[in-house]
């Protein structure tokens, strides 16, 4: 449909890639990917009229649509500069040769150029209008483009080798401007305007005149192409089968962000289980469905499992009962699998499961399972032994090595073999179910977490020395070997491994050191089993990552500001507790009314110090107090070692906050010394040590943060 906004002539734009079906994990962040591209595009042609654009998908379609794209880009005036008015003109005001070359140059009439005034002086100008063009014309060259840019992680030929690729063979494409189709070509597949329908309940071919009735008419041949829609229908009819019978889905957003993009016409059906199966753990219940069979859990109001299960079809109904005996029948077979390996397993003891580790290759140039269990025995009692001995907190080094015996000893059960998600839990189920102690056995259960910044990390202390030491053990060891994560490579996910590390450490508030975290991991892989060297350049590479990770956390999920990170961080990143403090007394005191200015002063010193050339050329090994001339600078020694003094018993106190105000106090007299005192003087003792006093009070004041890096409205 064609309107006019504000006298700008506007269409409603639909655009629908249709396919078969694409991988539901795909799904979303295609359509993201395809909002981006587009809206580039018609940014750039000027197509857009303040109007955004909606991408969302289902399973055999990609869709985009905008309620008012421009039908004509707008004409674009020009001013083109030609020669000097002194050259384009005679003495008598007549033009010349010049003038009118660059007249038929432009294309235009001599009484219609103009001179203009710059700041080089006064020159022809003339003025070009460069038509706007239909905005059908730009759609149906850059559509076709647009489609192959939206980036896959593998995509595929299915025209012919010399054809474009797609995620997967593309069937139709709609693209409307104002209900008219933009001709153009895909694959050998033209653009129209049919879409299709349902795969088995609907029509496959489904004519649409644009954003009006796209939806309705998809609706009538059961598709709903928006996942918020079929969200909607999932959560109505889960809650209108369970609400009745006093029960509730197991909370799990993941499965259902999942079946939302698994079907085209979601249908919640209620099934049943033995309830003997109910004996069986609740964690490898839920995960058989779950990961499994992709139903949900149910369970009843004081949080035990039901007997039931929620499976989401593609189909409208199932009014005879027969795709709900299926899915029981499923069902059945995955749990007594379950069941005969629970029972299995546990005729072994957890801990006999060490020698057959000797088997189980962790990386080739790392060595066995069995090695790296040796090596997490060693580090997880060396970060227990630090707490223990900080006295701070009460760890337990013997748990801790226990834990980390037992962490790996479930790889090798008949359950993990058959359902591999429930690696680590089920070790800490078996280690509980044989005898272990609890603070033993949660530790072994969540050795694995956090599995991403949105999850829990280990309940206990023990659970966190072997979550570190694992994860620590991985970042040394595959950094040793030259396995560093590149673009989207990182088969032993050391990006969330290293993630995970700065999550413990600061929600639990360890003592950590990194560099003799890492310094320590790097001596146990030199030392035991496959014995491998780690160079101080490879143990530095490891902190980086490890404090790159940091920073994300601290800008992205903590709220900080990215100058307050770079300085905070640029102070130290050895201890992350420490960081965070500093952090959070950097910002409480950035508004204060000395502190911008002290930081404008810092980044001034910095630059003199650069300037000045190498340190050893300039810097004395104390400022000279006979060599102080101008009162400025006698005070401002003076006072810098007052502050020093003031702000150090803060610092060691903690007091961070405090010793920041203390330090933004300095600010009048480094204001005066630049007002007063002249820093590159000629007489070469003055020169030195003036950027030794300066040099001084960089080092002695960049402790808690470098306050040179904040990014400040004065230059």
């Amino acid at each position: 449909m064609k309107k006019r906004n504000s006298k700008v002539a506007t269409a409603d734009f639909l655009f629908e890639i249709g396919c078969e079906e694409i991988p539901a994990g795909m799904l979303q962040r295609a359509a993201s990917e395809l909002k981006v591209i587009l809206e580039k595009h018609f940014s750039a042609n000027n197509l857009l009229n303040n109007s955004v654009v909606e991408t969302f998908g289902a399973p055999r379609r990609l869709v985009a649509a905008c309620d008012s794209l421009r039908l004509r880009q707008p004409d674009v005036v020009r001013e083109i500069t030609g020669p000097p008015r002194s050259v384009a003109f005679d003495d008598v005001g007549r033009p010349t040769r010049a003038a009118e070359s660059f007249a038929a140059k432009q294309g235009v009439r001599l009484e219609d150029l103009a001179v203009i005034s710059t700041a080089r002086g006064d020159y022809l100008a003339a003025k070009q209008v460069i038509k706007g063009r239909p905005a059908a014309e730009i759609l149906r060259e850059i559509l076709p483009r647009m489609i192959a840019e939206i980036p896959w992680p593998r995509s595929m030929y299915w025209a012919s080798a010399e054809g474009p690729r797609f995620i997967r063979p593309v069937r139709w494409v709609v693209a409307l401007l104002g209900g008219r189709t933009i001709p153009f070509t895909f694959g050998e597949v033209a653009a129209g305007n049919f879409s299709a329908g349902h795969r088995f309940l609907g029509k496959p071919k489904v004519p649409v005149k644009g954003l009006k009735d796209y939806h309705a008419k998809l609706r009538a041949s059961f598709v709903l192409a928006n996942p918020a829609e079929r969200r909607r229908k999932i959560e109505r009819e889960i809650h209108a089968l369970l609400v009745k019978r006093g029960l509730r889905a197991h909370a799990d957003p993941g499965l259902l962000d999942l079946v939302t993009y698994l079907n085209e016409y979601p249908t919640v059906i209620l099934g049943d289980f033995s309830e003997e199966f109910l004996d069986l753990p609740d964690e490898i219940l839920v995960t058989v469905m779950r990961d499994h069979q992709k139903y949900f859990a149910v369970e009843r109001r004081d949080g035990s499992l039901a007997a039931h299960f929620l499976a989401v079809i593609n189909m409208d109904s199932d009014r005879q009962g027969l795709v709900r005996a299926g899915h029981e029948r499923v069902l059945r077979a995955r749990f007594a699998d379950a069941r005969f390996f629970w029972q299995h397993d546990l005729k072994c003891r957890l801990a006999d499961n060490l020698s057959r580790l000797q088997h189980v290759t962790y990386e080739s140039r790392l060595g066995s399972y069995a090695a790296k269990v040796a090596r997490l025995k060693s580090l997880a009692g060396w970060f227990a032994g630090q707490w223990f001995n900080s006295g701070i907190l009460q760890a337990d080094v013997a748990g801790s090595i226990r834990a980390a015996e037992l962490a790996k000893c479930d790889l090798v059960t008949g359950m993990v073999g058959e359902f591999p998600e429930l690696q680590g839990i089920v070790g800490g189920l078996y280690a509980k179910e044989q005898g272990e102690p609890d603070e033993v056995a949660w530790a072994v259960y969540d050795h694995y977490r956090p599995l991403g910044l949105d999850e829990s990390i280990p309940r206990n202390l023990t659970g966190c020395s072997v979550a570190l030491a694992d994860k620590l053990d991985a970042l040394v060891g595959c950094f040793a070997v030259g396995m560093i994560p590149s673009g989207s490579s990182d088969p032993f996910a050391l990006r969330r491994a290293a993630l995970g590390i700065v999550k413990i450490i600061l929600e639990r508030k360890v003592p950590v050191s990194l560099s003799a975290s890492i310094s320590a991991a790097a001596g146990i892989l030199e030392s035991q089993p496959p014995k491998i060297r780690v160079s101080p350049q490879v143990q530095a590479q490891v902190l980086e990552f490890i404090a790159e990770r940091a920073r994300f956390v601290f800008k992205e999920r903590l709220g900080f500001a990215y100058d307050e990170v770079s300085a905070t961080l640029a102070a130290g990143a050895d201890d992350l507790v420490d960081a965070e403090r500093r952090l959070a007394a950097l910002k409480a005191i950035r508004k204060t009314k000395n502190f911008e200015p002290l930081a404008t002063a810092f980044k001034r010193i910095r630059k003199i110090i650069e300037k000045a050339g190498p340190v050893g050329s300039w810097k004395l090994s104390a400022v000279r107090e006979d060599a102080l001339v101008e009162e400025a600078e006698r005070k401002l020694h003076a006072d810098s070692r007052k502050v020093a003094r003031e702000a150090g018993e803060h610092k060691r106190g903690g007091r961070y906050r405090e010793a920041l105000q203390v330090i933004a106090g300095l600010r009048p007299a480094v204001d005066q010394f630049f007002d007063r005192v002249l820093v590159m003087a000629e007489d070469e003792q003055l020169r030195k040590n003036r950027l030794t006093l300066l040099a001084e009070l960089l080092e002695e004041f960049s402790t808690i943060a470098d306050f040179s890096e904040i990014v400040t409205t004065e230059k």
